[in-house]
């Protein structure tokens, strides 16, 4: 099910589910046209400088399940200017079939859970938050983007699976629930700035069961792990208006300062 573009406080949201990746690859190929940056992926998941990509397939088997991802890889190993948070314990990336065949793939949940893009997916561990946060690849510079995509897999129950967007003064500036696709179903979510807003955070909540390791699960309810993430090149951040305020104060009592202590002033 392919659903229009809905508009929403500066931001255009892109969305549709289905059973299968085909479902949804008209959603994600227009949502990575309006973005820019073309079909062709450069290092680190750059497509032309205005867009980057992560779909998990890459990250080999010592930082895949049952070993956890570092929060930082997409920022130092494989610099694509992201860094992720959790209230939980930590990340996975599942199990690839040919490496590692003792550890069940799609974290064991196989009758579950599918892949838009072969062959792994993405989970918080104890936790179905995950925070993505934006730097200048391969920095520590705190970035923005004005764009920003997921895949959520098994949406099952409404409105418990979401993406949140927070500005720098991490004030949120827009909200959106994934659509239900159902059993082991595929839901993309994505919204485009279209007045400049600036996102310094994404706040991804899937679902409301957690996983707490390989087939097992931390309690009851829809369970959601995630697939592709797709968002415009991070940009350096540029300081509040209050803070340039606050900048241009501090420089003019520099500069009286400095006139009062020149010789014969």
């Amino acid at each position: 099910m392919l659903l229009a573009p809905a508009a929403w406080a500066g931001f255009v949201a892109f969305e549709s589910v289905g059973a299968d990746p085909a479902a949804i690859t008209a959603t994600r190929d227009f949502f990575r046209t309006v973005v820019g940056g073309g079909i062709t992926a450069g290092s680190n998941g750059s497509f032309g400088g205005l867009r980057r990509e992560i779909n998990w397939d890459g990250v080999p088997d010592a930082r895949s399940d049952p070993n956890p991802l570092p929060a930082n890889f997409f920022n130092v190993n494989s610099p694509r200017g992201v860094v992720f948070s959790t209230p939980g314990t930590g990340f996975l990336v599942s199990a690839n079939t040919g490496n590692r065949t003792s550890t069940p793939t799609l974290f064991g949940f196989s009758s579950d859970f599918q892949t838009f893009s072969p062959e792994k997916l993405f989970t918080a561990v104890n936790s179905n938050i995950t925070d993505v946060h934006f730097f200048l690849p391969g920095t520590s510079i705190a970035a923005t983007t004005s764009a920003f995509g997921a895949i959520f897999v098994d949406v099952e129950v409404a409105n418990l699976t979401k993406i949140e967007f927070f500005n720098e003064s991490d004030s949120l500036i827009f909200t959106r629930n994934a659509s239900v696709a159902g059993k082991q179903g595929l839901s993309f979510l994505g919204a485009v700035a279209n007045a400049g807003e600036r996102i310094s955070r994404v706040r991804l909540t899937s679902g409301l069961n957690t996983i707490v390791s390989n087939g097992v699960t931390g309690g009851t309810g829809d369970l959601v792990v995630m697939d592709d993430f797709l968002y415009a090149e991070p940009l350096q951040a540029v300081p509040e208006p209050s803070s340039l305020a606050l900048l241009a104060v501090a420089l003019v009592g520099c500069l009286a300062g400095f006139r009062r202590r020149r010789p014969g002033g």
